[in-house]
């Protein structure tokens, strides 16, 4: 006999020899039995280490100097694109007035004729001048040239007249006596698109503070410390019982949208938890009025919001820049920064009065005030932050892994041994019998 180990003693395993083993036909189906579980439960423990959730996480956002793009497409059925201005200003101070870059206009028609889109390129209501002579200078009629005047210190189109106007504070109305509309005839061609309706869509890129953005009739202009629109062509005109700011919200959204295949990870819509629940209640909104003097308030509460793929790394992360609406948020390695909202609304009647017809005699509206959309939002000082991450860690599978294979085949022994004495103690008494 070989020489015994000093390990010898502390083997735990102790073994048996061959000629006192007994193999019965339930053992052998016990076995099989056991490593069919074996097998099932450890792919259910691969598939739920290879699968990936999002884990939402609340922290204080201690970005600064941030930017934040809105992107908006909102129809308006009784008001033509002429008339339509849409502004941003915020507390810091700056404004945008009449914004177009970003922000396209669609006409649309009538109502009654189905609302659908009018080729823009076929209609245009400031009709260029091609014929005028290379030395005339327009006036401006006491006003100040535009800067972007197609010719330095002149006003060549109604364009640029009403422009100068706006620049001076100074209402324009439909252009009478003043040669260049008329040399266009705006006032005829505005009258001609009275009927038509206006689609704004498009992109804007905002200082990420507290602010507003609104759209409202006439051309807008700063009188004093008040933020003013010519509101002349809004109100007269031809049009059976005015214009009104009835209008759809199709969608509404601060920052870039999550893609379908992420939100997918997250769940399906009625699942999502509230931190993860990234869809823009504004969206398909519809508002109805019949007064022209009418204004619709939005009140928006705007929550940062991050999402973090797996393998994430803040020291690799970063945001190109590139002054492109649309790309801003989304990071080279996948991750994405937008933001979610929540918005209550209100509307009143420019007219004053209260709300006696809906049950509210004792609302009461204040007088006056400008006709339009107005959208206030305001910066929360927390951010979500949704991040991917395994549910396991190699360590938890291999744990998980080794407790399925050694749980199984402890409860299989135990079975095995149970249905072997039962049997045996069975062949006894049968024996005893005969």
């Amino acid at each position: 006999m070989p020489a015994k180990s000093r390990f010898t003693r502390l083997d735990a395993f102790t073994k048996t020899v061959d000629e006192a083993r007994v193999r019965t036909t339930s053992g052998g189906i016990v076995t099989i039995a056991s490593l069919l579980i074996v097998l099932y439960l450890a792919l259910g423990e691969w598939r739920d280490y290879r699968r990936v959730v999002v884990h939402p996480e609340l922290i204080v956002d201690k970005g600064r100097g941030e930017k934040m793009e809105i992107h908006l497409n909102i129809s308006f059925p009784q008001i033509p694109c002429e008339l339509l201005t849409l502004d941003v200003m915020d507390v810091s101070g700056e404004q945008q007035t009449g914004v177009m870059h970003g922000v396209n206009k669609v006409r649309l028609e009538s109502v009654a004729n189905g609302g659908g889109v009018i080729d823009v390129k076929s209609l245009d209501l400031h009709e260029g001048a091609p014929h005028l002579d290379p030395d005339y200078c327009g006036g401006c009629y006491g006003a100040n040239p535009p800067a972007n005047a197609q010719k330095a210190g002149c006003c060549n189109t109604c364009d640029e007249v009403r422009e100068a106007y706006a620049g001076v504070s100074w209402a324009f109305g439909r252009g009478e006596n003043v040669e260049q509309c008329e040399r266009e005839h705006y006032a005829e061609r505005l009258d001609a698109q009275r009927h038509e309706g206006c689609r704004i869509e498009g992109g804007i890129r905002v200082n990420k503070v507290v602010g507003n953005f609104h759209i409202a009739p006439g051309r807008s202009f700063s009188n004093g410390n008040m933020h003013v629109h010519d509101l002349n062509n809004y109100f007269d005109t031809p049009v059976q019982g005015g214009h009104v700011f009835t209008h759809t919200i199709h969608s509404l959204r601060f920052g870039p949208q999550l893609p379908e295949e992420i939100t997918a990870k997250m769940g399906k819509k009625g699942e999502l938890p509230w931190t993860n629940h990234h869809l823009n209640p504004l969206d398909d909104t519809h508002q109805i009025t019949n007064e022209p003097a009418y204004n619709f308030m939005y009140f928006v509460k705007v929550v940062s919001t991050s999402y973090l793929p797996l393998g994430w790394d803040s020291k690799s992360n970063s945001n190109p820049d590139d002054g492109i609406l649309g790309k801003l948020g989304h990071g080279n390695d996948g991750s994405i920064e937008t933001h979610q909202y929540s918005v209550t609304s209100h509307k009143r009647s420019l007219n004053g009065g209260d709300d006696a017809a809906e049950g509210h005699k004792e609302k009461l509206h204040a007088r006056g005030g400008i006709p339009g959309v107005f959208f206030s939002y305001d910066i929360s000082p927390m951010k979500v932050i949704n991040r991917e991450e395994r549910t396991k860690s190699l360590t938890g599978f291999l744990t998980g892994l080794c407790a399925i294979i050694g749980g199984t085949l402890t409860v299989a022994a135990a079975v095995d041994r149970g249905v072997y004495e039962g049997a045996t103690r069975l062949k006894k008494l049968q024996s005893k019998n005969l």
